[in-house]
């Protein structure tokens, strides 16, 4: 119970300053703005279980930015508990406590390259902590004043943070701000027969300049599983 509790405040504190931007689980390779923070939480709601994944971003400036996850949160309605994993790669260990880091390097006006990753370790196993560790690679692209964005890139993975399937795939992405800051169409897509390759797509409202949320339709490469995803981001910009 102490450790279960020790959990739900990590989350709450989460919730209330949140690390790497995504479009959906796709890195948008944003940065920070230099001593602001980002935050960001997400809940993947499938018949089986609720899946709750928490990030928090510190712009250093000079394009860096660095922050923790909270990812892999996962609650089982039917068993009325958390899941941990510590023992098989046929799912993602859970739960997981990450460190994370990105830089990005402008090439044109409207081009750069995003730079990243997030390691650490199972925050309550079952038996040991173990090493977990994922980064990739982006090309992103931002035009008609940022209005729209486009994201296409690689990854890398553990087994124990990607679950069973290839540990090198590509990912891609797109944020279309149809009525800028007001209404936009997201979407992205991961290859790979793991948790991580799947499809989402969906409708981004903002309920303030700084507070858009995000809400789509999640299809698992995999077996078809299909999720709703709900996000909500605290964005400095």
């Amino acid at each position: 119970m102490k450790k279960l509790s020790f959990l739900i405040a990590l989350v709450c504190w989460n919730l209330s300053a949140q690390a790497q931007q995504t479009i959906f689980s796709v890195p948008s390779s944003d940065i920070t703005l230099p001593g602001k923070i980002l935050a960001q939480q997400q809940v993947d709601v499938n018949n089986e279980e609720l899946r709750s994944s928490t990030t928090i971003d510190y712009g250093l400036g000079h394009d860096w930015e660095i922050g923790v996850n909270l990812y892999n949160l996962d609650y089982l309605p039917q068993q009325h508990t958390w899941q941990r994993n510590d023992t098989t790669t046929q799912m993602p260990y859970a739960p997981l406590l990450l460190l994370n880091a990105q830089k990005t390097i402008k090439l044109t006006e409207n081009l750069h390259l995003g730079i990243g990753g997030q390691t650490g370790i199972n925050l309550y196993p079952t038996e040991k902590s173990s090493w977990v560790g994922w980064g990739y690679l982006n090309l992103g692209g931002s035009f008609f004043d940022e209005h729209y964005q486009t994201v296409i890139g690689t990854y890398a993975g553990t087994h124990r943070y990607l679950a069973d399937g290839a540990t090198v795939g590509m990912h891609l992405g797109f944020d279309a701000g149809i009525w800028y800051e007001k209404l936009h169409v997201l979407g992205d897509w991961a290859t790979g027969t793991h948790e991580y390759g799947q499809l989402v797509l969906g409708l981004e409202v903002y309920l303030h300049k700084h507070l858009p949320l995000a809400i789509g339709w999640r299809r698992s490469n995999s077996d078809g599983n299909q999720a709703v995803v709900v996000q909500l981001t605290y964005t400095p910009k």
